[in-house]
């Protein structure tokens, strides 16, 4: 008889059991029956906890209660302008209105209708009145996303504008270009005139930080839900509803499962990736006539740490290395720690680090996903079990 795996570890991959979301769901559900959109949406979390599992669990509710559903991974490109910014919201949007008829009465005022008598609302036409109405892109934005919910009010009870890996989403003073400002600006100003186009942006916990920066109003916008590892319960759900599912039978002994539960210490990635792992080799052990026998963690352990944490491990130069391995060992590392610590702790080595030093390459190890800092002021590794990656492996300091 062949033997099915149930679980599925990978980015973005449903599991077979959403494992201990509930609360979460009910929020969104409640946002769906806002008669104004007061607040919108913002998952954060560390990589590995489900946000984008979630988001996708969302889509299928929202769209069963008569909500249109659009958006996409957000990309750095998408955020290169303000422009930029209008062409993915219009691309988009395009989707749900590229089957809507706009005629030539309906264009007047702010569209060339010389030239048709009526159109398909499709990216082209959409892009077309974009580039007709004056002022900033701020302005066309907001007076083509008007006029779409003039045209789509009467066929549901709104639109989601949903995007994963929203973290990518920046302004550049620099370059006069302030593309998540004008997101924040458009949105706001559409729905406080009665538009029902809400935004359900996910992202690691840097998102809120550079939303509140982009806007102060910014936190008040929105609805923060923050996902966090599964308590101990509900990582027992994830590992064992999967089998009774499945109807397996194959199964964990309650030891294996404390096993699992204790390796990953909740995070739902780590559950699906270690019980995948191992359910595999229980049943390369049964085909070869042999026990199953207990669950091999130190080698799953090792498979992990080569497809999980050493890409991300690489990114850092060996002085970050070292900087981020001094971390590790702080009686602070799997929560929230403070320059003034590192500091402290750098004191008992050949080269320490010093204040400026340590602000400095905290800043660069944010730029590059191994650490966040909170809106505390206070750092924390922004990669799950990154700390107890770095002590298994002080050979590659």
């Amino acid at each position: 008889m062949t033997i099915k795996n149930p679980y599925r570890p990978g980015a973005g991959f449903q599991p077979p059991h959403l494992a201990g979301r509930c609360e979460e769901i009910k929020v969104f559900e409640g946002l769906l029956e806002q008669e104004e959109i007061l607040k919108n949406m913002l998952i954060t979390g560390l990589r590995g906890v489900g946000k984008t599992v979630l988001l996708e669990y969302l889509k299928p509710i929202a769209i069963s209660k008569k909500w249109f559903w659009v958006g996409s991974d957000w990309s750095e490109s998408a955020s290169i302008s303000e422009d930029n910014l209008a062409i993915r919201i219009l691309t988009d949007l395009s989707l749900i209105t590229s089957n809507i008829v706009i005629k030539k009465e309906q264009a007047v005022g702010f569209y060339n209708t010389d030239k048709f008598s009526e159109s398909y609302l499709t990216y082209d036409t959409l892009m077309a009145l974009f580039q007709q109405i004056p002022g900033l892109t701020s302005d066309k934005l907001r007076t083509i996303l008007e006029f779409v919910w003039s045209l789509v009010k009467d066929s549901g009870k709104g639109i989601i504008f949903a995007y994963d890996e929203a973290q990518f989403m920046a302004d550049y003073a620099s370059k006069e270009q302030y593309p998540l400002a004008v997101m924040l600006e458009v949105f706001q100003s559409i729905q406080r005139k009665g538009v029902r186009f809400m935004l359900v942006l996910v992202g690691l916990p840097t998102l809120v930080t550079k939303l509140v920066a982009a806007r102060t109003y910014a936190e008040r916008m929105f609805n923060i839900t923050t996902l966090g590892k599964l308590d101990d319960k509900h990582s027992r759900d994830a590992i064992l509803i999967p089998l009774k599912k499945e109807s397996s039978s194959l199964g964990f002994t309650d030891d294996s499962v404390n096993l699992i539960i204790k390796t990953s210490d909740g995070y739902p990635y780590f559950i699906q990736f270690i019980c995948r792992e191992v359910f595999d080799i229980f049943i390369q052990r049964m085909n070869e006539g042999q026990s199953v026998g207990s669950v091999p963690m130190n080698e799953i352990v090792a498979k992990l740490d080569r497809d999980f944490f050493v890409a991300r491990w690489n990114k850092a130069t060996d002085r970050q290395k070292e900087l981020l391995s001094l971390i590790a060992n702080l009686d602070s590392a799997g929560g929230q720690f403070t320059i003034q610590e590192i500091v402290e702790s750098a004191k008992k080595l050949q080269k320490p680090f010093g204040t400026s030093h340590v602000n400095q390459m905290l800043g660069t190890l944010i730029n590059a996903g191994l650490i966040y800092k909170d809106k505390h002021g206070q750092y924390c590794f922004a990669v799950p079990l990154l700390a107890d990656y770095i002590k298994r492996h002080p050979e590659t300091i």
